[in-house]
């Protein structure tokens, strides 16, 4: 989604874009502290932290439509009873599993560390939030749980895992203006594919071009292009779930970037 920033095909003459490459969780936490880039792709359970200070962005996010994060352990467990390695507290596959399984037993990891716990019996289950999500079966785990089915079958909605977000203290001119250059950079990306790709797997700790790909596929669509209604309702639900389950605050105001 960012391919075409960085090649210099999408610009704008007076706007300097510095690209700050970091895992999910570091840019949650980077929010959390008033510290964030002026966009910034955050989890949707973080941006309900946020939401007062930045606009949601209607392009960029990452919906698991039917498919999500999954919890995988190297034999058949009952997930109320082990404890699951899982990534930061900030993810929303975090709050999800936690909205899935009511008082299940988690034990914070960085995400990249997590298969291998699993694999090498060091944790006795795993939420997997990347690359994993396509994996596992050649991995030597199980998969135990899919996030993304469960709350399809739960709401008949896709489940919103990451969106971009810019702060408002940019501006309503400005953040226009940023709004519609990051728009341009998703359909960049979309319509030079495979220059985009190659430059996304320099990110993918070594997944081969054809799984690539195919992840790639499972959260750059059309729901990326813009979210629209279907979108923003499963936003809205998921922010009412979940603020029920008493996982993120309640009333979080969900302004549109301008």
């Amino acid at each position: 989604m960012v391919w075409a920033l960085h090649a210099g095909l999408v610009r704008e003459d007076d706007i300097t874009i510095e690209l700050v490459p970091k895992d999910i969780e570091s840019l949650n936490q980077m929010a959390l502290r008033g510290e964030g880039p002026e966009a910034s792709a955050l989890s949707m359970a973080t941006f309900a932290r946020v939401a007062d200070t930045h606009w949601l962005l209607p392009h960029g996010a990452s919906f698991g439509d039917g498919y999500g994060p999954i919890v995988v352990a190297r034999e058949d467990v009952d997930l109320r009873r082990v404890a699951i390695a899982a990534p930061g507290e900030g993810t929303t596959a975090y709050a999800t599993l936690r909205m899935a399984l009511p008082g299940a037993r988690c034990v914070q990891m960085p995400f990249d560390e997590i298969l291998p716990a699993v694999q090498q019996g060091k944790a006795e289950a795993g939420l997997l939030i990347h690359e994993g999500q396509i994996t596992w079966q050649r991995e030597g785990v199980r998969r135990l749980l899919d996030l993304g089915v469960w709350w399809k079958g739960e709401t008949g909605l896709p489940l919103p895992l990451g969106i971009n977000a810019l702060r408002k203290d940019l501006g309503p001119t400005l953040g226009a203006r940023v709004n519609r250059l990051l728009a341009r950079s998703v359909e960049a990306g979309l319509a030079h594919r495979a220059e985009a790709l190659e430059y996304a797997r320099g990110f993918g700790r070594g997944l081969p071009t054809q799984d690539a790909d195919t992840f790639v596929s499972m959260y750059v669509n059309a729901l990326t292009r813009d979210m629209g209604e279907r979108g923003r309702a499963a936003v809205a639900e998921w922010l009412r779930r979940a603020a029920d389950a008493g996982l993120v605050p309640r009333g979080a105001r969900v302004e549109m970037a301008p």
